[in-house]
């Protein structure tokens, strides 16, 4: 990674800096002359991770083979368009599988000698959600899991690039504006949701809500999101090596570094289904 000035101490006092994972990561006091994390070291394990979210697709699948049979016990609907039929057990696993996600993602954040255990259940669990989504939801759409791996890999070229070539700084500018968007982003859920819960409002929620040219364009904002936050974790990773944080640390960037690039991959995955849901009605 191309080396930057390094953040001010003024520019280092900010109340947001990456995604919450590595946000953490600033309140590192340790340094370390001997023993320091690399760049090659978060690269390995941010692979690790991310090979480990593959090993949660392989499992999902042998998973649904092995309960093919199962009786159906209810039917969902997804992205309201895409209808998925479960077994009771297939729904206890994926909620089950979706809760351990969580549990380990906040004890990762929390406690980071537990990365690289919380690290991979976490990616696991995303790798079993993608599979499920991609072979046992989308169906004869399930090539747009590839499409989707494609574009994420494209968008973490491009903001790569982006942040090495100095065409976008880390600056408390880019932090205050990203923070602005996330802000947005939660209001117009909160005011959404609130509004679909009272009964004057929910048609017109429900109209606006249901229009897909807003609902595409909500999802595009929700990855342009997604995306700036990959600058901030590429940031936060250069300051990581930089500084000399404890070779450790490696797995705590690897790890916020990996979280980025599935969020980002489930937000494409998501926009790529509601635009095919609209041409599958069409």
């Amino acid at each position: 990674m191309t080396t930057l000035s390094r953040e001010t101490p003024q520019e280092k006092k900010t109340l947001f800096r990456s995604n919450p994972v590595l946000n953490r990561m600033s309140k590192i006091t340790e340094r370390s002359e001997t023993n320091a994390a690399t760049y090659a070291g978060i690269a390995t394990k941010t692979t690790f991770f991310l090979l480990m979210t593959l090993v949660g697709v392989v499992i999902q699948l042998l998973v649904s083979n092995m309960l093919a049979s199962e009786p159906v016990w209810q039917s969902f609907t997804i992205n309201k368009k895409f209808v998925v039929s479960l077994s009771l057990k297939e729904t206890y696993i994926i909620g089950g599988v979706l809760i351990a996600g969580l549990i380990a993602e906040l004890v990762g954040m929390f406690a980071r000698k537990t990365i690289p255990v919380t690290g991979t259940i976490y990616a696991a669990s995303q790798g079993y959600f993608i599979s499920f989504l991609v072979f046992k939801v989308l169906g004869e759409y399930s090539y747009l899991g590839l499409e989707a791996l494609l574009l994420t890999v494209a968008v973490v070229l491009v903001m790569g690039w982006l942040y090495t070539s100095g065409i976008i700084k880390v600056d408390n500018k880019f932090r205050t504006v990203l923070l602005a968007l996330m802000l947005g982003s939660v209001a117009v859920g909160l005011l959404t949701f609130i509004g679909s819960l009272i009964p004057a409002t929910r048609p017109f929620v429900q109209s606006i809500m249901g229009n897909p040219g807003i609902a595409i364009a909500v999802d595009v904002v929700g990855l342009l999101i997604a995306s700036l936050f990959l600058i901030s974790d590429f940031s936060m990773i250069q300051e990581c090596v930089e500084r000399g944080y404890p070779k450790d640390c490696e797995w705590y960037a690897a790890f916020g570094l990996a979280f980025t690039v599935i969020w980002i991959y489930l937000k494409i995955l998501d926009l790529l289904m509601r635009i095919a849901g609209n041409k599958k009605d069409s």
